[in-house]
């Protein structure tokens, strides 16, 4: 028993000397950790292909250095002093200082990031025991590029009943994390003209669509949700990315009449409607707001992510798309890049209700903190507008004219981080129309574990304008 090890014996003075030689730089340079265990001396000589004296020597000489101990029992083991000390951490350079370190921030309150410390662990644990115990051998071959037939499935069922989504399980495509998804996509579209979207979104997915080879243009947003409107005058538009549920990251939900005008505008020229749904579990009103996947399956592609509802570590996000492209999808992949394990075991966390529970636990939590900071807000702060909290893991709080700057480098100094609504803006897009601020910070409630919460909204108070100090 013991570690498999790589040395190197074509040294100059003789198999044991080299072999000497090797083990000891090996401990001496971290490769061989302290308190790691050695193979014996006959694994390592079969292993090797010399003599077993050769290793007991070797063994022996290292032993009488102090690189390695050897108790009765317990084997041969790197000795816990012998690590090698660590190397000094560069320094970075700040804004042309190069003697001042960055500042780590303490506290998270950016948006988009859920609190990984309440993924369902034991939960999780029972799925995968019964998912690698039902598995069947065929599950671990590279399979159907579109994804575990189980996870489709089971999604579908999911989708239809929790988000209004109509889907058979062919129409799923399981994907590694939102990112495939951006991919997949910016290759579809590849070609087929402009894609629109809303003015104000995630930069990461702007940036992908383009790099896929799209041309990406802004749609006006305003208290409304996307101006679709604009798609009217618009005739190289191929499609267009909208979150209608919850718009990114100014929280208000598609005008109903603006949901029926971008499908009656999808219907007349034969474009794509691309719905990401990014968050559409945590609504906290009882308006809930169903996909709009929902009202016409042949002209939206739907788009999700367990990112949200569980975490974006697990690398899990979906499409469901018309019939007529699952084809087309089908040929942009080789194989499934998402883990066959985790999409089993996802299956499973759906089929047995798990997800519907820890769905549930999250929302009352996410509602909790929601509540939290518009109370704290309304007490200390209520000079500020306080936008978009009926659903998701954040809210834009309007500022001042011309102090979003300062607010987002004041929490920085304090070890927030936070990010301005600045941010989110396409760059051809201008700021402050429609109703929209010109001057925000869009405030992420979720991701802070619940022991640092109240330190993470003391910091937020303290980077506020217009805050008195003793109420700081």
């Amino acid at each position: 028993m013991g570690s498999d090890l790589h040395l190197e014996l074509d040294r100059p003075g003789g198999v044991r000397r080299s072999l000497t030689d090797s083990l000891r730089e090996a401990v001496r340079g971290g490769r061989l950790a302290p308190g790691t265990r050695l193979p014996s001396s006959r694994s390592l000589a079969v292993d090797l292909g010399v003599a077993r004296n050769t290793v007991a020597e070797a063994y022996a000489d290292l032993v009488a250095e102090g690189w390695l101990v050897a108790r009765q029992g317990s084997g041969t083991r790197v000795a816990e002093r012998a690590a090698p000390a660590p190397a000094p951490r560069p320094v970075a350079a700040v804004r042309g200082n190069p003697l001042r370190r960055p500042v780590t921030p303490g506290h998270d309150l950016l948006s988009g990031r859920p609190d990984v410390s309440a993924f369902p662990r034991r939960a999780w644990l029972a799925s995968t025991r019964r998912a690698l115990a039902s598995a069947p051998a065929a599950a671990f071959g590279l399979g159907d590029a579109l994804g575990r037939p189980e996870l489709r499935g089971a999604l579908a069922g999911y989708l239809a009943r929790a988000r209004g989504v109509r889907a058979a399980p062919e129409q799923v495509v399981v994907c590694a994390g939102f990112g495939e998804v951006m991919d997949l996509l910016g290759r579809l579209l590849a070609g087929s003209g402009t894609l629109a979207v809303e003015g104000y979104g995630l930069w990461l997915h702007r940036d992908a669509l383009g790099a896929a080879g799209c041309d990406v243009r802004p749609l006006t947003v305003d208290g409304g949700g996307a101006c679709v409107e604009e798609l009217g005058g618009r005739e190289d538009v191929g499609a267009v990315l909208l979150t209608p549920a919850h718009q990114y990251p100014l929280g208000v939900a598609l005008r109903a009449d603006r949901r029926a005008a971008v499908l009656d505008w999808a219907r007349t020229t034969g474009g794509l409607v691309l719905e990401d749904d990014y968050d559409g579990e945590f609504r906290y009103d009882r308006q809930r707001v169903g996909s709009l996947q929902g009202l016409d399956p042949d002209r939206v592609v739907y788009l999700g992510t367990a990112s949200k509802s569980l975490a974006p570590g697990l690398r899990l996000a979906w499409m469901v798309v018309p019939e007529r492209l699952v084809g087309l999808v089908r040929d942009l992949r080789v194989t499934s890049r998402s883990s066959t394990l985790d999409q089993l075991v996802l299956a499973d966390f759906l089929d047995t209700g798990g997800y519907d529970r820890h769905v549930r636990a999250m929302r009352l939590r996410y509602r909790r903190r929601r509540d939290r900071l518009t109370s704290m807000l309304a007490e200390h702060a209520p000079h500020l507008e306080v936008r978009g909290i009926n659903a998701g893991l954040h809210a834009v709080l309007a500022l001042p004219d011309g102090t979003e700057r300062s607010v987002v480098r004041a929490a920085a100094r304090g070890g927030l981080a936070l990010e301005g609504l600045e941010r989110f803006r396409h760059p051809g897009h201008p700021a402050g129309v429609g109703g929209v601020p010109a001057d925000a910070v869009v405030v992420g409630y979720a991701a802070p574990p619940d022991h640092g919460y109240a330190a993470a909204l003391a910091a937020l108070l303290d980077a506020l304008p217009g805050v008195p100090e003793g109420r700081k």
